[in-house]
């Protein structure tokens, strides 16, 4: 794996190189992965997979035209046409008027802020084979499992650098250990099937193997037998497996693009109350080992803890330059980009923060509700708002969880839902999106 100073002069250097062939600005990323996973099933070894990569993009500007290309041949020969190859393609392209680099007085300057997010790990496939093996014993071992689809565990390390011809150059590392099991339970012909997984930087803070394997066979063996669900208007609680969903609806939302094409709808929101006063959802790239971390955003400007929702209110948007010159803003430090392409937007380690009703309250105070542990579909409109997916869970009966339910559909629309969320006090950061259990009442169930 190349260090971070390397990293830097790789796309330091094809910037000089875009430069001198007569590009009027340019800007590059090079990422590089290496990866090891093992997967085993039924006690045995199934697969092992190793991967290595490095690819370089390169993104040029002939006045108002740009064009983005993208290559894994980092020899000198073959950046040289890469480069010709940019510049041709950016003088045939449409010109954008709000297309360019970030605004030069906005870039990071100075040291960027340490975050941990590696811990040089080399993890061998035989220490990788033992937390699948042990990860799917312990979800076999629960009474009532009687198949398996499998456990995998795996281990990678990457490296991201961005440089800019007007003054930005950056890089950073990251490691990242997973571990999953998924397995079946019931009789044959009634199977009903459950995962658990895990994830995070450090190796030393992933869960236990046999955690998340006894958790995926609870969770199955607690889905045999559902029930039929009678159709209505009724509260739905959301649990923490599936409430990050709703976040990423509003992500979605308020994003730059969405919000220039006039294809949200939450626009002409900003600055209005689109959540109950009891929400506060916050973003915070500066998290030490958090999954989505970072020092810097996908153009080189600073991130910066912040909330997009204050107590209900909605501050902002997410933008990146060109979205936040279309829009007559400032741009929010979200940009974010893979190798190819221009950037869009991403938030990083974002949340919803805790309430202050614990969930056994929220479930205890309903006489019949849903409990939602799946998500199927995507039934989503993003302009209307309107929501309807299919779901599984368990039925909520005089304030108790009691039989699995399935093959339902829960429905509303996201303005609505948003105003009328209750979030409990049992956040927990296990994703890159994380929120509490949530309930809004007044959603429409439809049995199967």
């Amino acid at each position: 794996m190349l260090t971070k100073e390397q990293a830097c002069e790789r796309v330091h250097d094809i910037v000089a190189r875009a430069r001198t062939a007569g590009a009027d600005a340019s800007d590059a990323v090079f990422a590089a992965d290496r990866s090891l996973s093992v997967s085993v099933r039924m006690g045995a070894l199934e697969d092992v997979e190793r991967s290595e990569s490095e690819e370089l993009g390169l993104r040029v500007f002939v006045g108002r035209r740009s064009a983005s290309v993208s290559t894994s041949d980092l020899s000198s020969a073959s950046l040289d046409a890469l480069v010709e190859r940019a510049i041709a393609m950016a003088r045939e392209a449409p010109e954008d008027q709000w297309a360019g680099l970030a605004p030069e007085s906005r870039l990071m300057h100075g040291a960027p802020p340490h975050l941990d997010l590696d811990d040089g790990a080399e993890v061998d496939p035989p220490s990788l084979k033992q937390r699948a093996l042990a990860a799917e014993d312990a979800a076999r071992a629960v009474a009532g499992v009687t198949n398996s689809e499998g456990a995998g565990a795996g281990a990678s390390r990457s490296i991201m650098a961005l440089a800019t011809s007007h003054g930005f150059t950056g890089a950073y590392g990251q490691s990242s250990h997973g571990l999953s099991a998924s397995v079946l339970a019931g009789p044959a012909g009634a199977m009903e099937r459950d995962h658990a997984s895990h994830s995070a930087r450090y190796a030393s803070m992933l869960e236990a193997p046999e955690l998340v394997g006894r958790r995926a066979g609870e969770r199955a063996v607690a889905r045999i037998n559902p029930a039929k669900v009678q159709s209505g208007a009724m509260p739905v609680v959301f649990d923490r497996r599936v409430s990050s969903g709703l976040v990423g609806h509003f992500l979605g939302a308020i994003a730059g693009a969405a919000i220039t094409r006039k294809t949200s709808f939450l626009l002409d929101r900003l600055g209005t109350q689109v959540f109950a006063k009891g929400v506060t959802i916050s973003d915070d790239p500066h998290r030490p080992r958090g999954l989505r971390s970072r020092p810097f955003d996908g153009e080189g400007l600073p991130v910066l803890p912040m909330k997009l929702v204050d107590a209900g209110m909605l501050e902002t948007w997410l933008l990146d330059s060109a979205s936040a010159r279309q829009l007559n803003m400032e741009p929010t430090g979200h940009a974010s980009r893979g190798v190819g392409g221009a950037p869009g937007v991403a938030p990083s380690n974002l949340y919803m923060e805790a309430g202050h009703i614990p969930p056994e309250t929220l479930v205890g105070e309903i006489s019949r509700g849903i409990l939602v542990t799946e998500l199927i579909g995507q039934g989503v409109n993003g302009v209307t708002g309107d929501y309807s997916r299919g779901a599984a869970g368990f039925l909520i009966e005089n304030g108790e969880i009691t039989q699995p339910v399935s093959e339902i559909t829960i429905a509303g629309n996201l303005k609505d839902m948003f105003l009328a969320l209750t979030p409990a006090n049992d956040l927990e950061f296990r994703f890159g999106i994380n929120a509490p259990t949530l309930r809004i009442d007044g959603m429409t169930v439809a049995g199967a």
